[in-house]
């Protein structure tokens, strides 16, 4: 007789453990939003200012919102295509000078049946994301003040790359070792943080805003900030390597050859850290060390992909192009 294979079971719903998440992290973000940009605590003698409390869950809300939609998006689609699969994970980031959330995770509990399926599970996220970032992010921006501002220059290589890092490291040393006096430096007060442009944002702005002239620029709505964000989750998401969403997508296109273009994205990534900003030195780590370039085989590999289904891949590589933004924060002194 032959073994006869049984199907495990589903393990048991834990819905109030994916609620507690959320609430627990919509609590994370609002402090972090706070902590960030807010102008009172919770627990200062002052209290909470009223302003603050909009603005911060405004932003959390916003923020979470996107996020939500984002895994629920993967979820309906594993679903449909009856994969085996949890629904999302918020995940808390309770650290000071954080977002507050490390975002949210869907856990995959089966395999996925076809490439077409794969297009569908894993472009769903990124493109329910968009469908409520970008509205959000218009709203937003018609409620952003346009103020004067001082032109900050971009140098390159950048001025948080490695390549710099390493040159004041060098700097510091040879003073160090020479006993000279440290260089005099322009005495700045005042610090911005600058968000990043992309495509995207460039085009709502001037729908919503119009032109923005020289030596003006845009006070963003806490709104905004949560859409910018999830604009830039879009973005690390769509990278195609391994097992993240882009990473799906490509291996439905080109199979195993996707290995090669997650490998492309690597070299590409440490040329950013080293010569642009060293913050992309965290996802060259994660993209190549967590996620890694490999990507299992889907059920049924022979089956074709659908002329529908290169269709979502374009336009998921068009958010991609829309939402990539080579240096995505700035701290500048003025």
């Amino acid at each position: 007789m032959h073994p006869v294979s049984v199907p495990r079971p589903a393990p048991p719903s834990r819905v109030w453990l994916h609620l507690l998440l959320f609430v627990v992290t919509l609590g994370t973000t609002f402090l972090a939003y706070l902590l960030l940009f807010g102008h009172s605590f919770p627990f200062s003698e002052g209290g909470l200012s009223p302003e603050d409390r909009t603005q911060a869950l405004a932003f959390s809300a916003s923020l979470l919102g996107i996020l939500g939609s984002h895994e629920m998006g993967h979820y309906v689609l594993a679903r449909y295509h009856r994969v085996d699969t949890s629904l999302p994970y918020f995940i808390p980031l309770p650290v000071p000078g954080s977002l507050g959330t490390l975002g949210a995770v869907i856990r995959l509990r089966g395999r996925i049946p076809t490439r077409n399926a794969l297009v569908d599970i894993g472009a769903a996220g990124p493109l329910a994301g968009l469908v409520v970032a970008l509205p959000l992010l218009y709203w937003g921006l018609l409620h952003s003040s346009v103020v004067d501002s001082p032109a900050v220059p971009s140098p390159f290589p950048g001025d948080s790359s490695l390549w710099a890092l390493g040159q004041d490291l060098l700097r510091w040393v040879m003073e160090k070792l020479t006993n000279a006096p440290p260089a005099l430096e322009p005495v700045l007060t005042q610090r911005q943080t600058l968000f990043g442009d992309n495509l995207i944002m460039k085009a709502l702005m001037w729908l919503a805003l119009g032109p923005i002239p020289e030596g003006k620029d845009v006070v963003v709505h806490p709104v905004v900030m949560a859409a910018w964000f999830g604009l830039l989750v879009t973005l690390l998401n769509l990278l195609p390597v391994g097992q993240l969403d882009g990473g799906h997508l490509t291996f439905a296109v080109l199979g195993p050859r996707a290995r090669t273009l997650g490998k492309g994205v690597a070299w590409v990534l440490l040329f950013l850290t080293v010569f642009v900003t060293a913050s992309w030195g965290l996802w060259l780590v994660v993209a190549s060390k967590v996620v890694g370039f490999g990507h299992p085989e889907v059920v049924e590999p022979m089956e074709p992909l659908s002329p529908a289904r290169k269709v979502i891949c374009a336009l998921c590589l068009l958010a991609l192009i829309g939402c990539a933004m080579p240096i995505p924060l700035r701290e500048v002194l003025t």
